[in-house]
């Protein structure tokens, strides 16, 4: 009796645990994810560099896209508390704590934009592109990301130009993660190529994954790779060719992940674990325990194993979670980052922009070795906004 007992509750166990992992969409990536585990971290020589970059789905308009006054009570409190807060804190390079603000070409306000670049001309961060759209057309896409693109740079001197293309050079996050058409559903999107008009309008990466537990999320983790675009297929993104030492690039774009990973302090149910996407916000604010975990993802260029990427992610401008990313939570991360992952030893910390850490990242794949500061501007160059501050 004892044994049938402790048969079905196995069983039991099992199904919850299957069911809490279909709810999470857990199973869209977990293969990948324990693969990697199993696999293990590669072998290196030498201190560990440290590449960290801050992205923002930075949305002045957030719930409210009617009230001027409170969009600028967001912005203004970026740019009166940012210095006092994080100005102390600095990497091995001397460069201070960077946020790159994805702007959403929807919610287009010069005045805002213009406090944000002198955050950056502070030496604070990049402004980048964000979009949110729906039911849209290859067509309109393009013209809306060109349009954008030209905006920024002629307006705010926030975008270099491709020393090839001569077009504005932007990073890229999709609104509601559903880059490339990935929604189950259909929603917010509708274009199937566009891994296509982005590469062609001059996006050099896309920094909008991790996406979990949204079904969005693809089936690849805690990577930097090529994807190459079907045009008549949503999710193309799904897998690609991992970004390697010595072979060249291909595919459409290059896909940037932040670190994703099981947590478990945060358990479902007693016995499952929780998920951890690099979100910082009042729910998840960050700690020792985070950033060991980040770090420990060990995200890198294949064949490059002493040079790993983190790329977290917030939405900037929400009200309930200000206190926190302007406040003692998100200071004390930047003050661990530079100390324990600073020493000069074991760790080498790199506070990088988003722009930055595709230079870097270019620069491991052409063979690039010794200090990654010095291939911050390895292809992209600094927006003409920031040469001007210099």
């Amino acid at each position: 009796m004892l044994v049938w007992m402790f048969l079905a509750l196995t069983a039991l166990v099992g199904v919850a645990g299957l069911f809490i992992i279909r709810k999470k969409e857990m199973h869209i990536w977990l293969p990948h994810y324990i693969w990697r585990m199993i696999k293990g971290k590669p072998k290196y020589d030498g201190p560990l560099h440290i590449m960290f970059c801050f992205v923002d789905h930075y949305e002045p308009m957030w719930i409210n896209p009617d009230n001027i006054e409170l969009e600028r009570q967001r912005v203004d409190r970026w740019l009166n508390e940012y210095p006092g807060l994080f100005g102390h804190i600095t990497d091995a390079d001397g460069c201070l704590p960077k946020h790159t603000y994805f702007y959403p070409e929807e919610e287009y306000r010069q005045e805002h934009l213009d406090k944000i670049q002198k955050l950056c001309e502070m030496g604070y961060g990049e402004i980048e592109i964000h979009l949110h759209h729906e039911d849209d057309t290859s067509e309109n896409l393009r013209k809306l990301l060109t349009n954008f693109a030209n905006t920024l740079h002629v307006n705010h001197g926030a975008l270099p130009k491709h020393p090839e293309t001569g077009l504005p050079s932007y990073g890229f996050i999709h609104g509601n993660w559903v880059l490339d058409n990935s929604d189950p559903l259909g929603r917010y999107c509708g274009v199937n190529d566009e891994l296509i008009i982005l590469r062609e309008t001059g996006c050099y990466a896309d920094f909008t994954l991790p996406s979990a537990p949204n079904p969005a999320q693809t089936s690849t983790v805690n990577s930097i790779y090529y994807a190459t675009d079907d045009p008549d297929k949503p999710k193309s993104h799904d897998k690609g060719v991992m970004v390697e030492v010595g072979k060249p690039a291909s595919g459409d774009l290059m896909i940037i992940q932040g670190p994703l990973t099981l947590d478990w302090r945060k358990k479902k149910m007693g016995f499952m674990p929780g998920i951890d996407n690099g979100d910082m916000k009042t729910t998840m604010p960050p700690d020792e325990h985070r950033v060991d975990a980040w770090v420990n993802q060990h995200i890198h260029v294949k064949g490059r194993p002493n040079w790993i990427f983190i790329k977290i992610h917030t939405h900037g401008t929400q009200e309930r979670d200000m206190d926190t990313l302007l406040g003692p939570p998100t200071v004390k991360m930047y003050e661990y980052l530079a100390s324990k992952y600073n020493d000069g030893k074991d760790y080498v910390m790199h506070f990088v922009s988003s722009r930055e850490m595709y230079n870097i990242i270019k620069a491991a794949e052409a063979g690039e070795t010794g200090n990654p500061n010095e291939y911050r501007d390895y292809i992209l160059d600094k927006p003409d906004g920031l040469k001007k501050a210099q």
